[in-house]
């Protein structure tokens, strides 16, 4: 899948990222949606890298995971600010 980001950067999250970041990207972009402050929001994000895949570990958020998120949190920010 191609990301593309507010500021043109694009990623490929099959290249990009490794299968323990898609898995908690999969996750995010549920509480992205679902999510009723960026507080909570981030506290599934802290969750998700901590346990890791499927209950495998933490996972170490690259530069591309990263970016994505904050990305998710702007457009989190912006849904919560309508």
């Amino acid at each position: 899948m191609i990301f593309q980001l507010s500021d043109g950067r694009s990623f490929d999250t099959d290249r990009d990222l490794t299968a323990p970041e898609r898995h908690v990207l999969q996750k995010l972009f549920l509480w992205e949606t679902l999510a009723s402050s960026m507080e909570q929001f981030r506290e599934k994000k802290k969750e998700a890298l901590l346990k890791g895949w499927n209950n495998s570990g933490p996972v170490k958020e690259g530069p591309s995971l990263r970016a994505i998120i904050s990305e998710l949190e702007k457009r989190l920010a912006k849904r919560l600010n309508s």
